[in-house]
């Protein structure tokens, strides 16, 4: 490589040479960014499921708000029924995919999340799946395997049928379910933990073919999901024993064509399996670390770096929904209840005493998860958002015998008489 000689070593006889503009390139590199010394913005995506929510009650119809909530804030945590879409899924790098009972202990602060580059995921197959449907599983695992690369590692029948059910509370309607042999289900997971030194599981449960007229209302994108309050109770119960990270997916059979299909329930018409985004879920999930290990290692998140919680307008009654409003911390996460989003519950934050900030739609959600992360009070982007500055009120009058507060000057005193306007 040339190097350019400095001015006092041309030859007197020659010009100073000429200066030729310079191509400018926009760089990805660090040095082209400009510092930052604020910490990541984190967010928390809650939407229940099993509770006829209007956004993210059906297959995946909440993945379009993660994926711009994603493009706003640092990270962004959420769980399988947010970030779930049957036969596709969305990989999105700053997204953190958390079961629903890890992110209740993580927000009461009993747990940590610790990222990953790649989890050896296990799979957990129904015995009372027919044989022709478990084929048809395994075929997607090593799809997944051979296309996406992704680290499937082994594969366990249950020593018996797991005898899913599934019905409505009457009480208010979301969707329940039992386990009639989850010990059958603990033994399996337990093998592959154990012996394959698998970190992750995926579970297949056969589940009762649906009521026509219950799944019709569903593919029609209205009601409540009857699968989805058992697949919680089937992943609660592998996370609360083994800290690791599961979900579940259904198997059942392919339904007829209907002609009626709402687009928010068709990610479930087009294969035969719920298994892809499942796996890919998995694949990358967070560790969950718990305070009984020890110190918590460098990187690991914990429930004082969330910033801002997003949940729907009647369902603020969850364990860490409360957990967050709650905190005795003094920078307590933004709570963000979106109104347009209605579930079968009655959980509002007024039920719970919980200061929350409303807003109509996710749209107005995002843009307050932008304001909030630029340090702006949101109230100040609307038309009469902010009002003049209240005066504080002293604690002790004038002519108050009892003690100061504290020991202050007089050009003190004199200053507090006056306030802005």
């Amino acid at each position: 490589m040339a190097l350019p000689l400095a001015r006092p070593f041309l030859p007197a006889c020659l010009p100073p040479p000429r200066r030729r503009a310079r191509a400018h390139y926009i760089s990805p590199s660090a040095h082209a960014r400009s510092p930052s010394f604020r910490r990541p913005y984190t967010s928390v995506l809650v939407v229940p499921t099993g509770v006829g929510a209007t956004v993210g009650g059906f297959a995946g119809d909440a993945l379009p708000v993660a994926r711009a909530l994603a493009a706003v804030a640092d990270c962004v945590i959420s769980h399988p029924n947010v970030l779930n879409a049957a036969m596709m899924y969305w990989p999105m790098p700053n997204t953190l995919y958390v079961e629903g009972y890890a992110l209740d202990r993580f927000a009461e602060g009993a747990w940590a999340l610790q990222p990953v580059h790649q989890n050896k995921v296990g799979l957990v197959l129904d015995a009372g799946i027919e044989e022709e449907l478990r084929l048809r599983h395994l075929q997607v695992a090593d799809a997944a395997r051979a296309s996406l690369g992704l680290p499937v590692v082994e594969y366990i029948v249950t020593d018996a049928p797991l005898e899913i059910k599934t019905w409505f509370d009457p009480k208010c309607g979301k969707s329940t379910g039992s386990v009639g042999n989850s010990g059958s289900l603990l033994r399996a997971v337990d093998a592959l933990v154990n012996h394959s030194g698998v970190n992750a599981v995926a579970v297949v449960a056969r589940f009762p073919d649906d009521d026509p007229e219950d799944s019709d209302c569903y593919r029609e994108g209205k009601g409540v999901d009857l699968l989805a309050g058992v697949e919680a109770i089937i992943s609660h119960l592998i996370v609360k024993e083994f800290r690791i990270p599961a979900a579940h997916a259904p198997a059942v059979l392919p339904l007829p064509l209907s002609p009626s299909l709402s687009p928010r329930s068709a990610a479930e018409e087009i294969g035969y399996t719920f298994l892809p985004c499942v796996l890919a879920g998995l694949s990358s999930a967070p560790q969950y670390v718990t305070r009984r290990q020890g110190i918590l290692e460098n990187g690991c998140i914990v429930a004082s770096d969330i910033d801002s919680v997003i949940i729907p307008k009647d369902a603020c009654g969850g364990d860490g929904t409360l957990a967050f409003a709650r905190t005795a911390r003094k920078n307590k996460p933004l709570i963000i209840v979106v109104q347009e989003n209605e579930t079968v519950l009655d959980d509002t934050p007024e039920k719970f005493s919980i200061e929350a900030l409303k807003v109509q739609n996710y749209w107005e959600a995002i843009g307050v998860v932008a304001a909030h992360k630029a340090g702006i009070n949101p109230n100040a982007l609307r038309r009469h958002g902010v009002d003049h500055l209240k005066r504080h009120e002293r604690l002790y009058s004038a002519r108050s015998c009892g003690p100061r507060p504290y020991a202050s000057s007089p050009m003190q005193d004199k200053a507090h008489v006056h306030h802005l306007v």
